[in-house]
């Protein structure tokens, strides 16, 4: 087994030997774009960390790593293109670096190649792979509208929240680990309880994402601070602040994120202290952890050495930590 800093490393190095930019310049530019900006490469590096946990050779599993990297920063491309987002990972973001036109079809481009990646490998390793991205792209899909009509409703649920954010971000994560099992040939079992830990850990890793969003270090963080507030967003901690907020708190929560701000700033610091005042922040923090828990109690099932299962808590513990 290798370090997360490893599984990077080698990931990185695999993406700067591949000739992405080619004719023409301005379909393939964006797409290197994107993928040279940086992230944190959660997903290609469980693909890769999952297939050594199930001894096999993180080489085999490239190019389902790359296939997932690239998937996710096309999903990231459109998304930033409909959040009308000026920064991505602390950079430009591709529509507004080139212009919309250029950031919808370039993401569309780099969909299509995420596909052709999988026409690497032989037989039943590609159909179950190909069977389970397509599974994942279209939950991707759904949980992107979920979170388009969320913005404009006011009868949001806890419980279609996380819905959401499962399918939005979770599935993704899950399907990455499952991906680096199918590639090692790994029992049923072990492919589901390892996709449960990835979509457990996605859930958790979203609700960080959604904690940062309004707590975060606009140094750190990469992208605009309180963006979700100016979005009118529902996450876990404007529902938790609803579900705990006095009626008055309340009535000015609703109001906030019924319309568009005059002065964004103003209603991101309102809504904080809101948040922070009904201990929805605290709150979300609880959440993260218990979905952590339940992430790692998946564990149980698989069918490795401890030393493994350990790695795995560790990259856990690391990624509910992190403050970016």
């Amino acid at each position: 087994m290798h370090t997360i800093s490893n599984y990077q490393n080698f990931f990185l190095h695999y993406l700067e030997e591949l000739q992405l930019v080619k004719s023409p310049e301005n379909l393939y530019k964006p797409m290197d774009y994107i993928l040279q900006l940086g992230g944190k490469r959660l997903r290609p590096v469980l693909v890769l960390m999952t297939a050594e946990i199930f001894d096999t050779p993180y080489q085999k599993a490239l190019d389902a790593a790359l296939a997932v990297e690239t998937f996710h920063n096309f999903s990231l491309v459109h998304d930033d293109i409909m959040d009308d987002a000026p920064l991505r990972r602390g950079q430009q973001t591709v529509h507004e670096k080139w212009d919309i036109n250029t950031g919808i079809l370039s993401g569309d481009a780099m969909l299509i190649k995420a596909y052709q990646l999988f026409e690497n490998y032989d037989g039943p390793v590609f159909k179950e792979l190909a069977i389970l991205f397509s599974k994942t792209a279209i939950e991707v899909c759904e949980g992107q509208q979920f979170d388009m009509d969320f913005e404009t409703r006011k009868d949001v649920t806890i419980s279609e929240y996380l819905k959401m954010i499962e399918y939005k971000t979770a599935v993704l994560v899950g399907a990455a680990m499952k991906m680096g099992a199918i590639i090692a040939n790994t029992s049923a079992e072990s492919k589901k309880a390892v996709y449960d830990f990835g979509r457990l850990l996605g859930i958790a890793f979203q609700l960080q994402d959604d904690y940062l969003d309004a707590f975060g270090d606009p140094k750190t963080f990469g992208k605009q601070v309180g963006g979700d507030i100016i979005e009118n967003k529902k996450t876990y901690l404007y529902l938790k602040a609803i579900e705990k907020a006095s009626n008055q708190d309340k009535e000015q929560l609703l109001q906030l994120f019924a319309t568009q701000p005059n002065n964004p700033a103003e209603k991101i610091s309102i809504a904080k202290k809101i948040f922070e005042k009904t201990g929805a922040a605290q709150l979300t923090k609880e959440a993260i952890a218990d979905y952590t828990k339940e992430a790692f109690e998946s564990l149980k099932l698989l069918k490795i050495n401890e030393e493994k299962k350990k790695i795995l808590r560790t990259f856990g513990t690391q990624l509910m930590n992190r403050n970016v």
